[in-house]
């Protein structure tokens, strides 16, 4: 009997400890938990500590500062596919988003005033609709000659060659005239550029003249409709397919984009032809354009990529990250993009 006690007590004990154990764990659980929150949890602390990009970034640009832009989108109402991509997708939505701005200027790349914007509109009340700036782009559209129309034609990096074409009616809204020299003094769409390309025209013109150079800007912007009559009197003279090698079909041509300009000096009489990358300020201008945003749009030797003859006379303005690493690697803006 007494044995039989024993036992009970000893079972009674047992329990106890088991049961105190539980408790232990329990707390040491609650705990944990508290001090570390789920998966979910975490995602959303992350979130809320995550701040817009202070860098600049474009398209192709890759990374944790793309992902970051990406959220900050959508809350705005973007979606995205891939994410820490800089594709034309973020690319689409930048440009949209700028557009809808007053005071922004359209390039597709974000940057520090497109930034402030984004910012603000997010901590605003005022509701925000994407597309309204720039429809979302949808099935491509093609010209009579078969060429893609591109949808983002504001895109400060957009392709035009005789594979992708500008809308017709694309004009762009932010044009001005740079000051710069020009060989003629008439108020003519060909001295207009888009404002960035302006401004960063106007610096390359002022050091070239410290560098006792004489650069002339002689055509800039081109209308569809120009370029149209400037084609067709190319083609009735030398046929069209030669023409389509110097000349480019309406729609086609980088000047429409407002971020083209053909440069010229006195030592070839203000013309545009191949002896001007011989000359000094030719040979300044290879060296020193991409220091201020600018590439030589159709080099020597790439004609077959580029399917135009050699141009060094032609700037294009891509920014400046763009353009120092086209001219570093000696390479076009095809073979840019499909990196």
């Amino acid at each position: 009997m007494q044995r039989l006690l024993w036992l009970l007590l000893i079972g009674v004990l047992l329990l106890f400890i088991s049961a105190c154990q539980s408790n232990d764990d329990n707390h040491s659980s609650s705990q944990e938990i508290l001090e570390n929150p789920t998966n979910d949890e975490d995602i959303t602390a992350n979130q809320n500590d995550e701040e817009l990009p202070e860098t600049p970034l474009q398209k192709l640009d890759q990374g944790e500062e793309v992902n970051a832009l990406q959220y900050f989108l959508e809350q705005l109402g973007y979606n995205f596919s891939e994410q820490g991509n800089y594709n034309e997708q973020v690319t689409w939505a930048i440009t949209d988003f700028q557009l809808q701005q007053e005071d922004l200027l359209v390039s597709g790349v974000y940057n520090e005033d497109t930034k402030q914007k984004i910012e603000e509109v997010i901590h605003s009340e005022t509701s925000y609709k994407p597309g309204e700036g720039l429809p979302a782009p949808t099935e491509p559209a093609f010209t009579d000659a078969g060429t893609e129309i591109i949808s983002n034609p504001y895109d400060q990096l957009a392709l035009v060659n005789k594979e992708f074409s500008l809308p017709a009616d694309y004009i762009p809204d932010d044009l001005v005239i740079p000051n710069v020299p020009f060989p003629f003094t008439e108020d003519i769409p060909k001295k207009y550029m888009r404002q960035a390309a302006a401004d960063a025209l106007e610096e390359l013109f002022a050091d070239a003249q410290e560098e006792n150079l004489e650069l002339y800007a002689q055509s800039g912007y081109r209308s569809y409709d120009r370029q149209d009559n400037i084609f067709a009197a190319n083609a009735a003279e030398n046929g069209e397919k030669h023409a389509n090698t110097f000349s480019a079909r309406p729609g086609e041509s980088e000047h429409q984009t407002g971020l083209a300009m053909d440069v010229t000096s006195p030592e070839v009489n203000f013309n545009l032809v191949t002896e001007f990358g011989e000359t000094k300020e030719g040979k300044w201008v290879k060296e020193n354009a991409a220091n201020y945003g600018f590439i030589i749009r159709f080099p020597e030797g790439k004609e077959d990529i580029t399917k135009y003859q050699f141009e060094p006379w032609h700037l294009r303005y891509v920014g400046h990250k763009a353009a120092e690493e086209i001219m570093n690697q000696d390479i076009t803006l095809e073979e840019y993009l499909e990196k």
